[in-house]
C-alpha cells in the first residue's frame, strides 16, 4: 500500500526545493549566532588576559570581529568577552532578553572598534551581525525561565571565583614586565584588591600595571553589576500547582485515576500543568535545565489528550524548553509521537502485582516466604491502614520517622512520588508500617519501617516511598509489601504497583543463555552503575514478586537531547543537585519521595 496522503511525495519534493532555494533554515539563525558569540567570546578574552596573543597572527584576525578592541582596550575586551559568551548560551535557546543585549552590546562594539582602531571592517562586521539579529528578531521570542534571586547569590558565587582564577592568570601574564618576585599570597592579594579598584602589592614596569588594575577593576564591576541585576530583576517563580488546578487534577483522577498507576503522582506540588482546551485532559510537568519534563501518560480522557499535549508543546516553544515524558506507558507513548512527531524509547519495566494472583506458596517464593517468617518470629508486626485511619500522633510521628530515615540529604522523586505524606486530600494513600516493641525503644517508639502508597483508581494502589529504621533487621521491605498485598483484599484493592525497574528488559535478556556479545556487554554496564543507582538492585527486588511487566517510555524531540534530558531527569529525581545548600534554602515544602 503506498504511502499516505495524495500527493504526499510531490509536496515532499517541492518542499526539498523550496529550502534548497530560500537558502538556510531561519530555526539555524539562532545557532549561527551563539556559535559566533562564543568564538568572538573567547578571542576576546585571549586579547584581553594574554600579552602575547595580541601580538599573534590570530590576533590580527581577531582585531576585526565584533567586540575584539586591540591592545589599548585589553580591559574592554575582556568585559564584552565574558558577555558575549554569557548570551551565546541564550541566544542559542531563542531568548529574547539575549537578543536585546546582544543588540545593545553589538552597536557599542562597533563605536569602540572605531574609536580604539578606526578599524572600518570591523564596525562592518558588528553591523552586519546586529542586521541579521534584527532581520531575525522574530525567532527569538522565547519567554524567560523559571527564577528567583537566589540566583543572584549563585552568579556571586561563580562569577566571581572565576574572576578570582581569571585575575590570577592575568597577574600571572607578564613574567617579563613584574617588579621582584611576588608570592603566590601576594598575586592572590593583588587580584582581590584590583576587583574592587584598588591597588594591590604587586608591581609592574611601564604601562602593565594600568592595564593589568583595568582588566581586572574590569572583572568586578561585571561581576557586581551582573549580581545587581540579577537580585534586583523581577522574578518568575517555577510552577506549581494552585488550589485550583489540584482540585481540577483530583476531578480528572476521580474519572480516569484507574487507566494510568503514575496519575496520582501529577498531584506533586512543585509540578505545573497544562489543560486541554475542553479541560478534560492535563499534562502535569517540572522544568529542569531548560527541559520540559513530564511524568507518566496526561490525566484525564484518553480523547482530550491531544488537546493538552499540544498546550504542553505550545508552553515548552513559548519558552524555548526542550520537551521530554519520562515513564510513559505504551498508549501514552503512541499518542505523545503521533501528535507531536517527537520519538520514543522504551526506558525500562514497571512492576505489577495482580493480588488474586499473588501466593507466598511455591518454590519460587520460597526466599520471600522464609524471609517474611523469619522476620515475625523475631516479634515484629505489621498494620495496614488508610491515611484517614490514622490519628494525629501516630500520623506525625511516622512524618518524622520518614524524614528522619531518609537515606540522602536530597529529597529524591519525581515521576513515582508524591513528595508528601499525611495531607488531608490524601486520605485514600495506604500506609504499611512494622513496629516490634523492645527495652531500647527510639524517638519513634516501636516504629521501625513505613510504606507509602497512593491511589490507582479505585481498586488499586501505586508504591511511593520505601523507609526504614536503619537498626531494624533486613527484609522490613519485603514484609511490608507482603503485609499490603496480604490485606488488600479486605481494602478492596485487587492491584499493586511496585518499583519501577529502568532497563529490566536488557538486565533480564542479557543474562540468558545464547545472549549476544552486544547485549552481555550493555547488561556488564548497568551492573557496573548499579554500584550508584539502583538499576539492577530494583530489578531483582521487584522480580522476588513475580509481576507482570508494564513498559514505560521516555519520549524525545532527538536523539541529540537525550543526554540533557537524562540529566535533567537525574536532577528532577534528586539524584544530582546543583542547588544550595540546605541551610541557605527557602523555607519551602520539599518534595519527600
Amino acid at each position: 500500500m503506498s504511502g499516505g496522503v495524495p500527493g504526499g511525495d510531490d509536496r515532499h519534493r517541492d518542499g526539498r526545493l523550496h529550502r534548497i532555494l530560500r537558502g538556510p533554515r531561519p530555526e539555524a539563525v539562532p545557532t549561527l549566532v551563539a556559535r559566533a558569540c562564543t568564538i568572538v567570546g573567547l578571542l576576546n578574552v585571549a586579547a584581553g588576559v594574554f600579552p602575547r596573543f595580541r601580538h599573534s597572527r590570530m590576533h590580527a584576525i581577531a582585531e576585526v570581529l565584533p567586540g575584539a578592541l586591540g591592545p589599548f582596550a585589553a580591559a574592554l575586551a575582556l568585559s564584552s568577552g565574558i558577555l558575549l559568551l554569557l548570551l551565546a548560551h541564550g541566544l542559542r535557546r531563542h531568548k529574547r532578553r539575549a537578543w536585546r543585549a546582544a543588540v545593545v552590546l553589538l552597536p557599542a562594539g562597533a563605536v569602540a572598534q572605531f574609536t580604539y582602531r578606526h578599524s572600518v571592517i570591523g564596525v562592518v562586521i558588528s553591523l552586519a551581525l546586529l542586521a541579521l539579529l534584527l532581520r531575525h528578531r522574530s525567532e527569538f521570542t522565547a519567554l524567560p525561565d523559571p527564577r528567583s534571586r537566589w540566583r543572584a547569590l549563585a552568579n556571586f558565587v561563580l562569577l566571581g571565583a572565576g574572576s578570582i582564577l581569571l585575575g590570577l592568570v592575568i597577574v600571572s601574564a607578564h613574567p617579563g614586565k613584574v617588579i621582584g618576585d611576588p608570592s603566590i599570597t601576594e598575586r592572590l592579594q593583588h587580584v582581590l584588591y584590583g576587583l574592587f579598584g584598588f591597588e594591590g602589592p604587586v608591581g609592574y614596569y611601564g604601562s602593565t600595571s594600568w592595564t593589568v588594575g583595568f582588566s581586572l577593576g574590569a572583572l568586578g564591576m561585571l561581576t557586581a553589576l551582573t549580581t545587581i541585576y540579577l537580585a534586583f530583576r523581577p522574578e518568575h517563580p517555577a510552577a506549581r500547582l494552585t488550589e485550583d488546578d489540584e482540585t481540577r487534577l483530583r476531578a480528572l483522577l476521580d474519572r480516569h485515576g484507574a487507566r494510568d498507576s503514575l496519575g496520582h503522582f501529577a498531584l506533586r506540588r512543585d509540578k505545573g500543568v497544562v489543560f486541554s482546551p475542553s479541560g478534560k485532559a492535563a499534562v502535569t510537568y517540572r522544568v529542569v535545565s531548560g527541559v520540559m519534563l513530564a511524568s507518566g501518560d496526561p490525566i484525564g480522557d484518553v480523547e482530550a489528550w491531544p488537546g493538552a499535549i499540544e498546550r504542553f508543546m505550545d508552553e515548552a516553544k513559548a519558552h524555548s524548553w526542550t520537551p521530554a515524558v519520562m515513564g510513559c506507558s505504551e498508549t501514552g507513548g503512541e499518542v505523545w509521537t503521533r501528535e507531536t512527531g517527537l520519538d520514543a524509547l522504551e526506558l525500562g519495566d514497571e512492576a505489577v502485582v495482580d493480588v488474586a494472583d499473588f501466593s507466598l506458596s511455591g518454590r519460587a517464593m520460597r526466599n520471600v516466604r522464609q524471609m517474611v517468617k523469619r522476620i515475625e518470629r523475631n516479634g515484629y508486626e505489621t498494620r495496614v491502614r488508610r491515611i484517614r485511619d490514622l490519628g494525629e500522633q501516630e500520623l506525625a510521628k511516622i512524618q518524622r520517622a520518614a524524614d528522619d530515615w531518609r537515606g540522602t540529604d536530597t529529597e529524591r522523586g519525581f515521576s513515582m512520588a508524591l513528595g508528601r505524606i499525611g495531607d488531608p486530600n490524601d486520605g485514600d494513600c495506604l500506609i504499611a508500617t512494622a513496629h516490634k516493641a523492645d527495652e531500647e525503644a527510639g524517638p519513634y517508639g516501636d516504629l521501625k519501617a513505613v510504606l507509602h502508597f497512593v491511589p490507582w483508581g479505585k481498586d488499586g494502589v501505586s508504591l511511593d516511598l520505601m523507609r526504614r529504621d536503619r537498626s531494624a533487621d533486613p527484609g522490613m521491605n519485603e514484609l511490608l509489601i507482603v503485609a499490603a498485598l496480604q490485606a488488600a483484599p479486605k481494602l478492596g484493592i485487587t492491584r499493586v504497583s511496585l518499583n519501577f525497574a529502568m532497563f529490566r528488559a536488557a538486565l533480564a535478556r542479557g543474562e540468558k543463555i545464547g545472549a549476544g556479545p552486544v547485549l552481555r556487554a550493555w547488561r556488564g554496564l548497568l551492573v557496573f552503575l548499579s554500584r550508584w543507582f539502583q538499576i539492577e538492585s530494583l530489578y531483582k527486588f521487584n522480580a522476588k514478586f513475580r509481576p507482570r511487566w508494564e513498559p514505560r517510555f521516555v519520549v524525545y524531540r532527538s536523539s541529540k537531547d537525550l543526554p540533557r534530558i537524562g540529566f535533567a531527569a537525574m536532577q528532577a529525581e534528586g539524584f544530582v543537585t546543583l542547588a544550595l545548600p540546605r541551610f541557605l534554602r527557602r523555607g519551602t515544602t520539599q518534595p519527600r519521595p
